[in-house]
């Protein structure tokens, strides 16, 4: 999907408003603004109209238009306007294509020529989808747009194609009308099993069975691909023979290159970042993770940081896990929630005694996972997740095989204000770009002078998963940045009630979760409510207090990314607001569910 910017598990994906956010951070001016909210409310307040803002302006309203105005079908499925006309321009130019220029032999519009014309288009576009469709493609290596953004247009262009092929077919039943008795021919019989194979492909491919059963669609579009591009190849290539017609098996075979090319790539990733496994280390078990059910639908997966294995803020990997997935080769998209920075970790004094792992843990307390380690919080649904969850209701081990990391970081150092909004756990890609930020702000390489984090939890328990991370967060924070920490309880009615009950609990783990849930309120800055947060009153507030330029970050359900998208469209992002001094805003979107 094509958004402002959007992955999470098997998952629908993460796309720019990001070619101007590009533009925006390699050119930006770093001004330095006042950072206390009520010099900023004064800004707000003195903002006049200015037409040197005018080309800002413009971009603004390209954004909002693009990306933020959407068509909406059901409560899952999204398409933002971009989108749209991505998918009607290809649409009427391949069609515009088939049918311009049909008349043979001075018959107009002759069926057999359109037909098979549309074949040899459809026929073309198959390197491009299959390369599209792959995790390490060309495409990305050229452009440096990762794959899970081009993942939109794999899917919108095999629709497309499918279509044209069912043009095909109507064309030849029309000309043939007794093609039955062409079906002892091997190559007809060939392009019948592979419309068969692309049909289902299709059907598989429609979102309510991706996010249903995501397995089913695995193993079909695996094997359906094979069949269609082998019986597709053998019957462009018997067509030519006997017809002596335009060669489309040239079009075809490139397509087994790029597969190839992409699990050769992945299978050298394989090895390199998991070498243990393969004997090139002494020792075993150097990758196996351990699992936590940390709540009824969310496990955290924990394993060793291999040393020679880096990645940025908001990347996710291919996990792996023989002994919990149905086919040893599944490999299944997580986000990293922890942080490749020793932001978080505490410098030991010299005169510490005791072993060195006891007294490190003891100085780390429950943020050392967050940069010792590789950490996911994987979201429970059914088939692989739901036997994770059976392995981490026991807290066992499990041997994992690391593919990645996969897709870009958002580049937030030229913004002066950024917001993150997540939800459960989609604060697993929320909280490593927040600390990043933060990060770059000591070492001087960011000009942001606020930073706003909010998260909608289910209970108060969700607290203990990030709780220390966002305690050193906030101490490590220098002066000059304005750090506010909003935490939105859905599952009670009380923010603050429940734990003064819980203080008198006789459970001692209870009464030891209830205190750091004490500590991190009781920091400047950090805020808990009960209730539904309110994102268009929050962003309009942030926006009405901002100076400069502005980034939202937002992981989380479909509901979620939805009204964050509502809250910045016209006029608070509108050309009205810049022109008057308001910031302008870059929306990245990163949404639960499938592709």
């Amino acid at each position: 999907m094509l958004s402002e910017a959007e992955i999470a598990d098997p998952n629908d994906t993460y796309y720019p408003e990001q070619w101007g956010s590009l533009v925006h951070s390699k050119f930006a001016r770093r001004r330095h603004y006042e950072s206390d909210e009520e010099t900023a409310a004064i800004n707000d307040i003195q903002y006049r109209f200015s037409l040197r803002r005018i080309p800002l302006a413009i971009i603004n309203f390209y954004r909002v238009v693009a990306f933020r105005w959407t068509l909406e079908i059901g409560k899952s499925f999204t398409l933002n306007m971009a989108e749209v006309f991505v998918t009607v321009a290809y649409i009427t130019l391949l069609l515009i294509y088939a049918f311009i220029n049909t008349t043979f032999e001075g018959q107009r519009l002759d069926v057999i020529y359109w037909s098979n014309r549309t074949a040899i288009i459809a026929c073309s576009q198959f390197p491009i989808i299959a390369a599209l469709g792959t995790k390490n493609n060309f495409v990305s290596l050229v452009t440096g747009i990762s794959y899970d953004r081009l993942n939109y247009l794999h899917r919108m262009m095999a629709r497309t194609c499918f279509m044209l092929l069912c043009v095909h077919v109507a064309g030849e039943m029309i000309w043939f009308p007794s093609s039955f008795a062409t079906l002892n021919q091997d190559w007809v019989r060939a392009g019948i099993i592979a419309m068969a194979a692309f049909l289902i492909l299709i059907l598989v491919s429609l979102r309510p069975v991706r996010s249903g059963v995501y397995e089913v669609f695995f193993y079909i579009h695996f094997v359906g691909v094979l069949i269609f591009l082998v019986g597709g190849y053998y019957h462009a290539k018997g067509a030519y023979q006997d017809t002596n017609g335009v060669q489309g098996s040239y079009w075809i075979w490139p397509s087994f290159v790029f597969w190839a090319f992409d699990r050769f790539v992945r299978a050298v990733r394989l090895v390199v970042f998991n070498y243990s496994y393969f004997g090139f280390k002494s020792g075993t078990g150097t990758m196996d993770a351990s699992t936590e059910l940390l709540a009824e639908n969310i496990v955290r997966l924990r394993l060793r940081r291999p040393s020679h294995f880096h990645w940025s803020p908001g990347q996710a990997v291919y996990l792996t896990m023989p002994s919990v997935s149905t086919l040893p080769f599944e490999a299944h998209p997580f986000t990293i929630a922890s942080l490749d920075s020793s932001l978080l970790s505490t410098a030991r004094t010299e005169d510490q005694s005791g072993s060195g792992e006891n007294c490190e843990t003891q100085v780390l307390g429950s943020s050392a996972p967050f940069w010792k380690e590789l950490v996911f919080l994987v979201n429970v649904h059914g088939g692989f997740t739901k036997k994770l969850k059976k392995v981490a209701a026991a807290k066992g081990e499990v041997k994992v095989f690391v593919d990645g990391p996969y897709g870009s970081s958002p580049d937030l150092t030229s913004y002066n204000t950024s917001v993150f909004v997540a939800g459960g756990s989609g604060v697993s890609y929320t909280l490593p770009v927040f600390l990043n930020v933060i990060e770059n702000v000591r070492k001087g390489k960011s000009s942001c002078k606020r930073v706003v984090f909010i998260w909608s939890i289910r209970g108060v328990g969700y607290l203990q998963w990030i709780e220390e991370a966002l305690i050193k967060a906030v101490q490590l924070a220098p002066p000059s940045l304005t750090i506010s920490i909003r935490i939105f309880n859905t599952g009670s009615s009380s923010a603050t009630q429940p734990m003064e009950e819980d203080s008198n609990s006789s459970n001692p783990t209870e009464k030891h979760g209830t205190s750091e849930q004490s500590a991190i309120l009781s920091l400047r800055g950090v805020k808990m409510e009960s209730g539904r947060s309110d994102l268009d009153a929050l962003l309009k507030e942030e926006v009405g207090i901002a100076s400069g330029s502005m980034s939202v970050s937002v992981c989380g359900s479909q509901g979620i990314a939805r009204a964050v998208r509502h809250a910045l469209r016209f006029p608070v992002s509108g050309p009205s607001s810049i022109l008057r001094g308001g910031p302008s805003v870059t929306l990245y979107v990163e949404s639960f569910g499938y592709a």
